[in-house]
């Protein structure tokens, strides 16, 4: 397997795919999940000529289950590693969720700076925060997150079914059919990483304040969100970062769910090669 070792020491798993002269499109996935939460947009763009990369961020999937830096600041630190590793330049970067986050963290903080990011993509991500603060009136309160900590910290393994069963991919609505496989891919990625890290890892997809990230993103910025998030409201984060990214395209698709990345593949890929080509 393909590892990169970062300064403080850990050794973060990486894939890359496809012709190493091609265009990388790389890849952020969110909590608690792994690079394997890409594969159908990783395969799409392979079939369209792409280098396509993919790490686990720390703590997560087949990286090392360290005991310290789930934080954003490592998390893009981790990911700079990785750039740096393979000398990706004009890359177009796309972040699930809290991946969004490492995205808005790296490209504002490394990416930009040292040269190497052409595009960025944010779909139903977590910046500028979650949370509800004086600032972001109109964020979830404290006690949710709690709630998943105490979920999580009383039995994962119950807890990651839940979520996708649920919430996740709009399972739980009156009508849907739930997708049996997608629940156990999602409950396999949970598990396969660090119980540690992903208790640490929900107050840094909650309480990181990401505006002075997102204003300093001056790439072109594609944001996609479903209107039916229930897992990170579209009002408290797309559409406040339309209001803050300097470059930015978005849009809300009506009915689709926190996961439309992978049940909605057909209909996102398609709109992120049009960016992507534009």
């Amino acid at each position: 397997m393909t590892y990169v070792t970062t300064k403080d020491g850990t050794e973060i798993f990486y894939k890359d795919w496809g012709p190493k002269g091609a265009q990388p499109i790389v890849f952020h996935h969110g909590w608690p999940l792994s690079s394997d939460d890409w594969d159908a947009q990783m395969l799409f763009f392979l079939s369209h000529g792409y280098r396509v990369v993919a790490h686990d961020r720390r703590g997560h999937g087949r990286s090392a289950q360290v005991s310290d830096g789930h934080d954003m600041d490592h998390y893009a630190l981790d990911a700079a590693a990785v750039m740096k590793h393979l000398d990706l330049r004009d890359a177009v970067h796309i972040g699930h969720s809290t991946g969004g986050g490492e995205v808005a963290a790296y490209v504002a903080r490394h990416g930009i700076p040292q040269g190497r990011v052409a595009k960025a993509v944010l779909v139903a991500a977590v910046p500028p925060i979650m949370v509800k603060t004086e600032k972001y009136p109109g964020g979830l309160d404290i006690s949710v997150f709690d709630g998943f900590r105490s979920a999580l910290a009383a039995n994962r393994a119950q807890f990651f079914r839940d979520v996708p069963e649920g919430p996740f991919y709009g399972f739980n609505r009156e009508g849907a059919k739930t997708i049996p496989g997608v629940v156990d891919n999602w409950w396999r990625q949970g598990m396969s990483g660090s119980a540690k890290a992903h208790y640490e890892g929900i107050r840094a997809f909650s309480e990181t304040d990401q505006t002075e990230d997102l204003k300093a993103m001056s790439v072109p910025t594609l944001v996609m969100q479903g209107d039916d998030d229930q897992v990170v409201p579209d009002k408290n984060a797309g559409a406040l970062q339309g209001e803050i990214l300097p470059n930015a395209t978005v849009k809300i698709y009506p009915g689709l769910s926190h996961g439309m990345l992978t049940v909605n593949a057909d209909i996102l890929n398609p709109e992120l090669l049009a960016f992507i080509q534009a």
